[in-house]
């Protein structure tokens, strides 16, 4: 892999990714089911509460009050909530919304995302530049039901960062899909990817979520990691990311996403360009 760079070396700033990240989330909200109002009471509630405790718990003055108020007008002039709760807040959500999964392990989705990708039949390189960088990885697997039976017409969403740690669609000068795709299952279940090794990489740090994150003195890196969305007729849909091992910050994620089954082990491709490594998906039944 090369050296990782910070996001801002690169000049995508965090306000563009920001914007970017709030303009798919709103299209996905629009589509989304309407809330209960219960729900809504209750959890808001709840939250409110825990909030009171933590300003009784650390006598918080009208300074730090005043800071926290100015700071979250930032974060959505910056259009950094995608970003901010996808870091922080969504493994717990992840957590509790597949906790009786007994198939392949989730993880969060983050702010980067975006529908529609170019789509193949059981084998494809990723869309990608020419003499892209990054060190070749063959990604392959098979998706199965909980019996292991292979599941034919399973759709595998994959996307990823590119080895200096940038989206495309999220930063300038990288095309519209490079390393984003997804493969369409045959009747043996399987799929195979060519890409690249992503790398680690800063979340952007100069807008409001990298200021909280300078405040507290945390540091902002996610480690290497390919993210990937599987589907199929009758069973529950799985979003997960799955990392590589003895890699940066693994033990040690801003965003808390990795766990142990999501941890890949490549070995030298038998073609002897690269690395390759198979990772199956069990589904759960709807």
């Amino acid at each position: 892999m090369t050296t990782p760079t910070t996001t801002s070396d690169l000049n995508p700033t965090a306000a563009d990714s920001g914007r970017s990240a709030t303009a798919t989330f709103a299209q996905k909200e629009r589509d989304a089911a309407p809330v209960d109002s219960a729900r809504v009471s209750t959890v808001a509630r709840a939250a409110l509460a825990a909030l009171h405790e933590v300003i009784r718990e650390h006598q918080l003055t009208y300074a730090e009050y005043d800071a926290l108020k100015a700071w979250l007008i930032r974060v959505g002039d910056d259009g950094e909530w995608p970003l901010f709760l996808d870091v922080f807040v969504e493994h717990v959500v992840e957590e509790v919304v597949h906790a009786d999964r007994r198939g392949a392990v989730g993880t969060i989705e983050g702010p980067y995302y975006v529908p529609g990708s170019p789509e193949f039949a059981g084998e494809a390189t990723l869309p990608m530049r020419d003499g892209e960088p990054g060190t070749p990885l063959t990604f392959q697997g098979t998706v199965t039901d909980l019996d292991g039976t292979p599941v034919d017409g399973a759709v595998v969403d994959l996307w990823q960062a590119d080895a200096d740690g940038y989206y495309s669609r999220f930063a300038p000068g990288i095309p519209e899909w490079n390393l984003r795709g997804t493969i369409r299952t045959g009747a043996d279940g399987r799929y195979t990817f060519h890409t690249i090794a992503p790398a680690p990489y800063q979340i952007p740090t100069d807008g409001a979520t990298g200021a909280l994150i300078t405040a507290a003195g945390w540091h902002a890196w996610r480690p290497a990691h390919l993210h990937l969305k599987v589907t199929a007729s009758g069973t529950l849909p799985v979003t997960t990311q799955l990392y590589f091992d003895g890699g940066e910050h693994i033990a040690d994620d801003v965003a808390q996403a990795v766990k142990p089954e999501l941890i890949l082990r490549p070995t030298p491709a038998a073609s002897g360009n690269g690395v390759e490594v198979t990772y199956d998906f069990r589904l759960d039944p709807a």
